[in-house]
């Protein structure tokens, strides 16, 4: 994990802080989602393939990595949600051994929703999100200037005797 390094009781807040705005925003999430008639990891299934980079294709593998979840279990994901029509396997037309998973009408529908009401959240709650996320960060930057602050001390206290 790294060099041992002192934290200070702020640096376990800020990650404390930061952990809390993330569960507060996952459990809207998974909530919306069950409303919706989702599980939320269909959702997040759902968001990944609408959402892939640019370039990436919808293929298990990479389903499995966009959710950091196990190759078997994403294919038991996609199974539950082909028989209930918000998914459907495709080959691909580059690669006949690939299969690529697609959107139904029924999920691009469910998942709009879904999505406009994340963005809501976020326009109306991401500023608490960004800043729990700032002051993690600048504890890193903030434990780098008190271990030089001592040097900083000394040298001026030399300069001043000079």
């Amino acid at each position: 994990m790294g060099e041992e390094k002192d934290l200070l009781s702020g640096d376990y807040r800020a990650l404390a802080e930061f952990r809390y705005q993330i569960r507060k925003f996952l459990r809207f999430s998974e909530e919306a989602a069950r409303t919706a008639g989702l599980e939320p990891q269909q959702h997040q299934l759902l968001l990944a393939v609408k959402g892939l980079p640019e370039g990436a294709r919808a293929t298990i593998g990479e389903i499995a990595d966009r959710l950091q979840i196990q190759h078997h279990s994403t294919v038991e994901l996609v199974d539950r949600l082909e028989q209930h029509g918000y998914v459907n396997r495709k080959r691909s037309d580059r690669d006949k051994r690939e299969v690529l998973i697609v959107l139904t009408p029924k999920s691009e529908r469910i998942l709009r929703e879904l999505s406009v009401h994340h963005q809501e959240l976020l326009l109306e709650h991401g500023t608490s999100l960004v800043t729990s996320l700032k002051k993690s960060m600048n504890a890193k930057d903030r434990g780098k200037k008190e271990k030089s602050a001592p040097a900083k001390l000394k040298s001026r206290a030399a300069a001043a005797q000079d």
